[in-house]
């Protein structure tokens, strides 16, 4: 009797064995576009669950006006000669809550306010999307998963992303938190500013900015990306890295990965 009732337990255990197989296999074979809207460029590429390439990175000019349907526009334009993918990723340049923009102020925040960007983009692209703060999508990508983990984009503006030990932490805009009395984060290192006050005066804003974060996260490693971030000419502390757009677009297949989780081996 004890081995005729083990033999079900037995068959139970692997049909869930070989339906998890399965299942992951299935995701592995998953393709992904990953779409990273900028505040001067709109990227994409079609990445696999393993968050390696499988098209070229190809992009466009952000369009001028940002607006919802110039944007929608130049991604249909981006991607019609891609081949068939299963989902979709986008970094949007904003607060995002739910797939709803909150916020866009390198868009246009009036254009933007409470449009439903996943649900437009499921409409346009007939895939499941999901949609986050474009440093979030970079933070995915390039976090090792260890320990209190910063991402910092330097482009258009000033993009953060916090992560504890592989998960993605609620987004903060540290963008448009004062950093001295008269400018945020955006108007002291952002774009416009490294043209107007020159690259000596940016790299001491820089310093000062890297010392700021490193007090008041304490965080264990910090990495930093976006188009700027080449123009940083001081040295940089060991638990500092500089990283490439490509190495966060990856970031894309992590959003469809269960609670945003980086593996730590």
């Amino acid at each position: 009797m004890r081995k005729t009732a083990a033999a079900p337990q037995r068959l139970s255990l692997l049909y869930l064995l070989a339906v998890s197989i399965f299942m992951k296999e299935t995701m592995n074979q998953l393709s992904i576009l990953t779409i990273d809207i900028g505040g001067s460029r709109i990227k994409a590429t079609i990445l696999n669950q393993a968050g390696e390439l499988q098209t070229n990175y190809i992009k466009t000019d952000t369009p001028s006006p940002a607006s919802p349907e110039n944007v929608l526009r130049a991604i249909e334009f981006l991607v019609k000669d891609f081949p068939v993918f299963d989902r979709v990723s986008v970094g949007f340049p904003g607060y995002v809550k739910d797939g709803v923009v909150m916020t866009a102020p390198n868009l246009g925040t009036d254009f933007w306010r409470l449009f439903d960007l996943r649900q437009e983009l499921m409409t346009l692209l007939d895939k499941p999307v999901r949609v986050v703060n474009d440093a979030d999508l970079q933070g995915l990508g390039v976090v090792r998963g260890k320990g209190l983990e910063i991402v910092i984009t330097l482009g258009t503006g000033f993009g953060t992303a916090l992560l504890h030990n592989g998960y993605l932490l609620p987004h903060l805009e540290l963008a448009h938190h004062p950093v001295t009395k008269h400018k945020d984060y955006d108007e002291y290192i952002g774009d416009r500013a490294m043209k107007e006050a020159g690259m000596e005066k940016w790299n001491s804003r820089m310093q000062r900015v890297l010392h700021i974060l490193q007090t008041v996260f304490n965080y264990d490693h910090l990495y930093i990306s976006g188009g700027n971030a080449d123009e940083l000419s001081f040295q940089l502390d060991e638990n500092i890295t500089i990283v490439s757009n490509i190495d966060g677009i990856k970031g894309g297949a992590m959003l469809w990965q269960d609670e945003f989780v980086v593996a730590t081996s």
